[in-house]
């Protein structure tokens, strides 16, 4: 749909997530709601209020932010089923009563669910933003069979009601197919980064400093505990080298006990920070660290800490699952290894030695470039409102 026919029509976007909180899901619908407005339409997102260690910016002025306070973990984050349920409860009263001609569904499923609801009310149609698959996530988790077969069962009604569905990779997509997705419905828009926050220009905050760096989500999915790991077996071969840890997770605080056990006093853990900050770190760094624990029901997944770092220009170092580890290899991103703390010590070595001959200031620029070209954000976002504003011109007919 064309700026001028999108000019007049409301979309609404129903997200736990939105920017400032530094998260992939937020950063992807803020450029969703840039698309949008791009394009003509008025945007309204029906979000949460940010938790305390969100940074401080004012919303988008172009687009119209509700915000109401929501349950969140120890972390600060909305995850769990009671905190899912304190969004989801009023979002269907909050849809009820403003105008909208779409709706654009944000993870997890539980509010897709809630956004059918509304839209089969108010006769309208929905997309839903399908950044990863949750029933994996539950699987990796452990959780009993009657939790997996009702995740499944959500998910499969939100995938079925969607006029059309976003997924960020072919992977992703793939594993959409197989819970019951129509193939036709589905726009394989991919995953980005913002390449202007994240550039080769960003100024490490400690120039003379030798570290790896991990930013982000420490969950049960990335394990990060193998870098520490790694970091034990090379340590007293580089008494000056440290790891920063910045974000938080589930397992952040498993990763403090084995730091101080194995390595004490030399890995940082710097919390939550801006995304100008985190890319500061990422640019002054031998290497990012990204992982992604294989065999566990996120082996598609590819992480956007490696998208980040190449828009620094600053080599990764990818442990795990083979499909981001293909990404790295094939991209020429920095070095990709298996899920074994001998293995990342050995890749943490070869970097220091690239990092010291120069090697990798060489390649910066083009992997930058590989960033510009592949990954931004903004085409992502761009390429997601079209096929939202697509489905108000009829591309697709919802399921019944």
């Amino acid at each position: 749909m064309s700026a001028r026919a999108a000019k007049g029509r409301a979309v609404v976007i129903a997200s736990r997530l939105f920017v400032p909180e530094v998260s992939a899901g937020a950063f992807r619908l803020g450029a969703l709601a840039r698309g949008l407005r791009g394009r003509g339409a008025a945007v309204t997102v029906v979000t949460t209020t940010p938790p305390a260690h969100a940074p401080r910016v004012p919303d988008p002025i172009d687009v119209d932010v509700r915000r109401l306070p929501v349950l969140r973990d120890r972390g600060g984050n909305v995850r769990g089923y009671v905190q899912y349920a304190s969004f989801d409860a009023p979002l269907l009263f909050r849809m009820l009563f403003r105008r909208w001609d779409a709706a654009v569904a944000e993870s997890p499923p539980t509010t897709a669910l809630v956004v059918r609801a509304a839209a089969a009310l108010r006769r309208r149609r929905y997309v839903y933003y399908a950044a990863d698959v949750w029933t994996d996530g539950v699987i990796a988790m452990g959780a009993a069979k009657p939790v997996v077969s009702l995740m499944r069962a959500m998910e499969r009604a939100a995938l079925r009601g969607a006029a059309r569905i976003l997924s960020v990779s072919a992977e992703v997509t793939e594993r959409l197919v197989g819970l019951g997705a129509d193939p036709r419905r589905i726009a394989t828009i991919g995953n980005g980064i913002d390449t202007e926050v994240f550039s080769p220009d960003a100024v490490p905050p400690e120039p003379d400093e030798r570290y790896f760096v991990y930013t982000g989500t420490m969950s049960e999915w990335q394990q990060p505990d193998v870098f520490i790991r790694a970091f034990g077996l090379i340590a007293d071969e580089f008494p000056d080298l440290r790891l920063r840890f910045f974000g938080q997770g589930a397992v952040e605080g498993e990763l403090r006990t084995l730091a101080e056990r194995l390595v004490p006093g030399r890995v940082v853990f710097g919390g939550v920070v801006d995304p100008s900050r985190s890319a500061a770190w990422i640019r002054g760094a031998v290497a990012a660290l990204v992982s992604i624990a294989p065999g566990i029901g996120y082996d598609f997944a590819r992480p956007t800490k490696t998208y980040a770092a190449a828009a620094c220009g600053t080599p990764v170092l990818f442990a795990g699952a083979e499909v981001g580890g293909a990404l790295v290899r094939d991209a020429g991103l920095g070095e990709a290894t298996a899920f074994d703390p001998e293995a990342v010590a050995a890749a943490m070595r070869r970097l220091l030695a690239e990092a010291a001959s120069g090697e990798s200031e060489r390649l910066r620029s083009s992997r930058a470039g590989w960033a510009r070209e592949h990954v931004s954000l903004t085409a992502v976002g761009d390429r997601a409102a079209t096929a939202v504003l697509d489905v108000l011109s009829g591309g697709d007919e919802a399921a019944s």
